[in-house]
């Protein structure tokens, strides 16, 4: 197939240009924000009938998500992917706008927030994490389509019919992996959650959902490392198939599975 070079730039406002990347994080912020709100106004849905927290406060959490999103992101990327930069040239983490965004370290970095911003307001902070968990695969679904657009994280070569010829990935076609993970990390994670908390009532029981994100999304990363070029200052790990991807979602999967049956410990333990 032929890959609909779009360009990066969205829009121009004079001497500002409005990239798609950044609109991305728009539309993910604030449309999980309105999910989240609705989601604290159907009190039926959480332990005992009652929101973890009002939906002022959830305004308030928006501006400590963007840090912990952003800051998160950026410096597990340098970590995780471009260490030799960083350690080259420490100040090279302020260059955002060079690309470079990890969703690993934006977890680290929800979640350091999230425990901070719960102990602050008296939050349960298993029910904090249940609720954002539950919005989170929008904002990856946007966040692929970005990547697609523009076009970077491309996948490996294929004779598939849906194969594309990457700008930049030389002249062989490859996987739209970007798409196949926001189908997976974004609309197949988000309905899944969808039925859990609506039809299964999963909120009433803490940690539950949160706990099932993790281990969607590391399954759903894990099956699409198969499919996803390795970054190319790290290529393949441990004998040429493991990716970083693969190597930093293997330790979600197993924090997810002892989060399911912590909470099933917890509601165990509030039963009486």
């Amino acid at each position: 197939m032929t890959y609909p070079a779009i360009d990066p730039i969205a829009f121009r406002l004079g001497p500002l240009q409005v990239h798609w990347y950044g609109l991305a994080y728009v539309a993910g912020i604030l449309l999980g924000w309105l999910y989240a709100r609705l989601l604290l106004k159907r009190e039926s849905l959480w332990p005992a009938n009652t929101a973890p927290m009002t939906t002022a406060k959830l305004d308030d959490f928006i501006t400590w998500s963007v840090l912990g999103i952003v800051i998160g992101g950026r410096l597990g990327y340098m970590l995780f992917y471009a260490s030799d930069m960083l350690f080259a040239n420490p100040l090279s983490i302020f260059k955002i706008w060079d690309g470079g965004m990890s969703f690993h370290g934006g977890l680290i970095g929800m979640i350091v927030v999230m425990l901070l911003f719960s102990r602050r307001n008296g939050i349960r902070v298993w029910s904090l994490f249940d609720l954002i968990a539950t919005v989170t695969p929008i904002g990856l679904f946007f966040g692929r389509i970005a990547n697609f657009i523009n076009g970077e994280l491309w996948g490996r070569t294929s004779d598939v019919p849906w194969a594309m010829v990457f700008p930049g990935a030389g002249d062989l076609p490859r996987h739209p992996s970007q798409l196949y993970e926001a189908g997976l990390e974004g609309i197949l994670t988000l309905v899944i959650l969808f039925v859990c908390v609506f039809v299964f009532g999963t909120l009433k029981r803490r940690g539950f959902t949160a706990s099932l994100f993790v281990c969607l999304y590391a399954l759903s990363r894990i099956f699409v490392e198969f499919f996803r070029e390795p970054d190319p200052q790290l290529g393949y790990l441990l004998g040429g198939w493991l990716t970083m991807g693969m190597l930093l979602s293997l330790p979600m999967l197993a924090i997810g599975l002892w989060g399911i049956w912590n909470s099933g410990r917890m509601a165990r333990r509030e039963a009486p």
